[in-house]
């Protein structure tokens, strides 16, 4: 009878063994590539990134403005501290001389102080004259605490003064901390703005770019641009009209700044930010004004939008975080972000919020 047999199992030859691998690999693939699919996020549409693009922006300009505060405070902060060390500096040196004289003092003072004062009477050859000199040292005796008591007053105000260095610095070192911030802040958003654009495709950021620097029949203009010149109120007019000669020379000083770039932090020459702008065109006119857009808002008389003239400053959003110079028929020359120069925009380009009059 022949013995039943249990049928040999084949081992996977090689040839299999990759099939197999093969197939799983694909169907990973697939499946990976199918849930990809169905978590990619779908692509923004232009009009979608310039909104992102513009919020991007006002903030990093609020964060500008913040910065630019800082930077004030600091710079005051460095002067203060100078002035602290050059007046320590001079007290201590003031301090060194007097001390070198009362040293001298002590020293003649030890020199003829060897003996008990009766004794240098009973031995001496002149007894009226060493009478006569007793007294004086016993003047001399007064001058002498005088002097000391004038070394412990300067020495005193010397300390006084590291003192208030001491405290100076500190704040210092507290505003310097605050601008790093500040600036961080301020470069991841532009970035996030850039890394935004740079996914466009060619044609919608030319497009971009070309509502930005007021090309096109847009409603914004920049000197390289004849229409948006021609909706440009004309220099004459605007300063014909603004309320006195300082704020004329202001206006006149906005319109020869027309494509400048936007420089966050900057206030001219040759680059601005919206602040530094209305800074530089009110500083050529001979007016010092605040840093910031939120102290140049108080740095005049407040003015209703249907009172503004040519020169009057124009404040938007709700945090008062942009600024403009008005030039009259409802327009501003102002610099607006790093995508676009300085140009003349509508007031109604951004939310309105105030309004002075700073001459």
């Amino acid at each position: 009878m022949a013995a039943h047999r249990k049928p040999r199992q084949r081992s996977l030859g090689g040839h299999t063994v990759r099939t197999a691998a093969t197939l799983a690999l694909a169907g990973a693939a697939g499946a990976t590539a199918f849930e990809g699919a169905g978590i990619a996020a779908p692509q923004a549409t232009p009009a979608q990134v310039k909104a992102k693009v513009d919020k991007l922006y006002q903030e990093a300009e609020a964060a500008t403005e913040k910065y630019n505060g800082a930077q004030e405070k600091a710079t005051a902060t460095e002067r203060r501290l100078k002035g602290l060390q050059d007046e320590a500096a001079r007290r201590e040196l003031r301090l060194n001389t007097a001390r070198e004289a009362l040293g001298n003092m002590a020293a003649a003072q030890y020199r003829g102080g060897g003996l008990d004062p009766a004794m240098q009477l009973f031995l001496s050859d002149d007894p009226d004259a060493y009478l006569d000199g007793a007294a004086f040292a016993e003047r001399a005796g007064d001058r002498q605490s005088g002097a000391v008591a004038r070394v412990r007053e300067q020495v005193r105000e010397v300390e006084q003064l590291r003192g208030a260095a001491r405290v100076e610095l500190t704040s210092l070192k507290k505003r310097q901390a605050e601008l790093r911030r500040h600036k961080k802040t301020i470069t991841g958003k532009l970035d996030a703005a850039r890394d935004l654009l740079s996914r466009l495709t060619a044609r919608d950021r030319a497009k971009f770019d070309d509502e930005e620097t007021g090309g096109g029949t847009g409603p914004r203009a920049s000197r390289d641009s004849a229409g948006a010149r021609d909706a440009l109120p004309a220099v004459g007019s605007a300063t014909a009209k603004a309320p006195n000669s300082r704020a004329a020379e202001a206006v006149s000083y906005a319109y020869s700044k027309l494509g400048s770039p936007y420089v966050w932090g900057a206030t001219g020459p040759n680059a601005f930010d919206c602040s530094g702008l209305v800074l530089a065109s009110y500083r050529s006119a001979g007016v010092a004004l605040p840093r910031t857009t939120y102290a140049q808002i108080d740095a005049g008389r407040r003015v209703s939008r249907s009172e503004l003239r040519p020169g009057d400053l124009v404040f938007f959003y709700s945090g008062i975080t942009h600024v403009g110079i008005y030039v009259g028929d409802g327009k501003m020359i102002h610099a607006p972000n790093p995508s676009a120069p300085v140009r003349v925009a509508p007031l109604d380009e951004m939310p309105f919020a105030g309004a002075t009059r700073v001459v």
